[in-house]
Parts: C-alpha cells; structure tokens; sequence
C-alpha cells in the first residue's frame, strides 16, 4: 500500500505538480476528454494547485484556468491560470471580477472535500453539502453543453445526488480513478452536456 502511494507522490514531485491528484484528473480526461484546447475552466477547491496546472495545460494558451480555494498556494502558475484565494461560494467583488471576462465557462471542475473527522457518516454529510452547493453554482457559472467533474465520498446519500445531476446533465458517469487510494472512499461524477437550468 505503502509503495503504491509512494509512486504517485514521487511522480507528482519529479513532474512539478505539488499533489499526486493530478494523476486523477488526468484518468478523468483521458476516458472523458472534458479539457481541450481553448476551453475555460473553473477549478472549486484548486489549492494546492496540481489539478489547474494539468487544465492549463490542456486548455493551452488560448484557454483559460480560474482556481479558487479558501487556502492560499506557494504554487506558481503560467499565463493562462489565475488562482485566487475566496470562497467560491460567496460572490465577493475580487471573485466576480476574476470570472467575470471567463463567464460562463466551458468546464467546472471540484476536488473540493470537507476537513474529515473520522466519523464516516459525518464526513460523507460534509462532502455531500459542498458537491450540492457546487451543482447550485451551475446555473449561473457552466455554460449550456458544458462539463461538471465532482469528488464525492460513497454513501447513501450519492444516488440522490447523482439523480439530480441526471435531470440536468445529458449524461452522468461515475468514475473511480486507480490514483486514488484504494482505501478512500473517494469517487467522482462526471455530468456531461449540462441543459441549463436549475440545478
């Protein structure tokens, strides 16, 4: 267990990216092709930054990155990346200024996830209120046809969740990438061709 997650976490290190999650969403896009070329994106809960390098690099120089996070990062990003320290969930000035030349954007993306305490069904609670507080921005931020990728950790509460995406996504997939650790309780949900609306 211990060598697996070490192969990641020095990966993640020799090819630059401060987190081995970027490996995650690399295995999202690779079966989902959500990041091309020219594309803006919206990266929820972005520090310590791996998953906005890896977008921006997709999106390349004529796309563009925003990631948000309630913690700051030592991380240095290129030209087509801005990361700003807010929370996405509050329409401050800073915020609405950054989105506003981006809006709506091609893709949202959240690796968002709650301080765990241990206490599964509590953790699975807290996870659970970010994922639907990220689908409630949708509306407002994804553009029609768009891409939502979204951590949420197993529980009773994900089929719920998933069926409310399903009325306002063509398509929703469930996706565990092999990155993550076999012990998290860790998936993702990938809605394809958002139809606008309320979330």
């Amino acid at each position: 267990m211990k060598q697996y997650r070490d192969h990641y976490f020095k990966r993640a290190k020799k090819e630059n990216y401060p987190a081995r999650s970027v490996y995650k969403l690399q295995e999202i896009n690779k079966r989902f092709n959500i990041l091309i070329k020219g594309f803006k994106v919206l990266d929820l809960g972005a520090a310590p930054g791996s998953w906005t390098l890896f977008a921006a690099k997709k999106v390349a120089e004529t796309g563009h990155v925003l990631g948000v996070d309630i913690q700051s990062t030592e991380t240095e990003f290129p030209e087509n990346a801005t990361f700003l320290q807010a929370d996405v969930f509050e329409d401050s000035p800073e915020l609405m200024g950054a989105m506003e030349a981006h809006l709506p954007f091609d893709v949202i993306i959240s690796d968002m996830a709650p301080k765990t305490t241990g206490v599964k069904f509590t953790d699975q609670a807290r996870s659970l209120e970010l994922c639907e507080r990220a689908r409630d921005l949708l509306p407002s931020r994804l553009k029609k046809g768009g891409n939502f990728v979204v951590k949420i950790f197993e529980g009773p509460d994900v089929h719920d969740y998933r069926l409310s995406l399903n009325s306002v996504f063509s398509k929703v997939k469930t996706f565990k990438p092999k990155s993550s650790r076999a012990e998290s309780k860790e998936i993702f949900l990938v809605g394809l061709g958002f139809q606008g609306g309320e979330g």
